[in-house]
């Protein structure tokens, strides 16, 4: 079953029968990069096929590798891979997820889904969406600093000025005028300039797309929204728009006009200060939580506070993993080593755990840890 990122919750916090499986690793977009996709992967699926045999006997074994064995042999699906793929597999569950971000090759055989890789994709405070839009068409994109696509808007959100008004485009506005007396030939006189008339049109045109932008794609993915545009539509967009999460700035431009990339460099550079204003502002609150008991890098505490439901923002650093079980109902952690079969990242598992509970987690590249030990978190209370 292929999924959206955005479903990932739902999908894989869910609970599943063990053992759980998951493969992380680096695709390609086009010819001839991704003919080497499904060979490595392929290659992946025997090491974890290898790790379970450890642990069980092969019958059953069997069963939960076919579906991947299957996705290494589905031909269509190798060509319109992105640049990640996450597979998970469970005796009660296979889902697969294209990323558009490059994932480091990972495969674990565990209680749970290893999930760290695909939390740090899912996240919202790296991710952004920009709404491209001109007086007759719209596109919507969804970016990251390495990877920008275009999205399928959804059924209600109109295309075209055309497809969102048909019929009802404003026609001039006009009235009958007698001159030379009552006697005289009856004239038309035109009352609406043709600009004025475009602009109702506009307006119509873009409190449609605002209103399906907002119900099926904004309130969502809860992703910042920023708009391209001409300057004069920026106005008329801002002034109608009821959607929360459009950022103040834009990029004031035609965006028909940007091409090669370009509408991607200039939206990162809008997005990337803010995105790193908010994280700075999170950590800063760590640095003063923790003086007073509000936050610790403590593994054993952070779990324990985890379980309880303590944890309000969890970090962990996106290239440390320490390997054992954690009790979920008392936070409990046992440290193993990653290659037995029930064995996952702890982690991972404390970021679920956190999820579950109603907490935010952010995965941020290592050297912006607070603490030496890979994670840290800010208490509620």
């Amino acid at each position: 079953m292929s999924t959206r990122v955005s479903d990932y919750p739902a999908v894989v916090l869910a609970a599943h029968k063990p053992p759980c499986l998951s493969i992380y690793q680096k695709t390609h977009r086009h010819h001839p990069e991704n003919q080497q996709d499904p060979i490595r992967f392929r290659n992946l699926v025997k090491q974890l096929e290898e790790s379970l045999r450890k642990k069980y006997p092969k019958r059953d074994v069997a069963p939960l590798m076919q579906p991947f064995y299957d996705l290494a042999e589905n031909h269509r699906f190798w060509n319109h891979t992105l640049d990640g793929l996450a597979v998970f597999g469970a005796p009660d569950h296979f889902s697969f997820y294209r990323l558009p971000e490059p994932v480091r090759e990972i495969v674990v055989a565990a209680e749970t889904f290893h999930t760290k890789p695909l939390l740090r994709v899912f996240q919202t405070y790296e991710r952004y969406q920009v709404l491209s839009l001109t007086r007759s068409e719209v596109k919507l994109y969804e970016g990251t600093k390495d990877s920008f696509d275009e999205l399928s808007l959804a059924e209600s959100v109109p295309h075209t000025l055309t497809e969102a008004l048909g019929e009802e485009i404003t026609a001039p506005h006009q009235t009958v005028a007698s001159y030379g007396g009552t006697k005289g030939p009856a004239m038309h006189h035109g009352h609406g300039a043709k600009k004025d008339e475009s602009a109702i049109d506009a307006e119509r045109f873009f409190r449609l797309v605002d209103k399906g932008i907002l119900d099926h794609h904004s309130q969502q993915s809860g992703l910042p929204l920023l708009l391209a545009a001409l300057g004069e539509n920026q106005g008329l967009f801002r002034q109608i728009s009821q959607n929360p999460f459009l950022m103040n700035e834009g990029i004031d431009f035609n965006p028909d006009a940007l091409k090669n990339g370009s509408l991607h460099e200039k939206s990162w550079a809008v997005v990337e200060p803010q995105i790193r204003s908010r994280m700075d502002a999170l950590l800063q609150e760590y640095e003063a939580a923790q003086p007073k008991g509000m936050g610790s890098g403590d593994l054993e505490q952070v779990a324990a506070a985890a379980a309880a439901g303590k944890v309000a923002t969890l970090f962990i650093g996106s290239d440390v993993q320490v390997p054992g079980r954690l009790d979920r109902v008392s936070g409990a952690i046992e440290l193993d080593e990653l290659v037995d079969p029930e064995v996952d990242d702890l982690l991972d598992d404390i970021g679920e755990l956190v999820l579950e509970k109603g907490g935010v987690v952010r995965v941020i590249p290592s050297d912006r840890m607070p603490t030496m030990t890979g994670i840290a978190a800010i208490f509620r209370f």
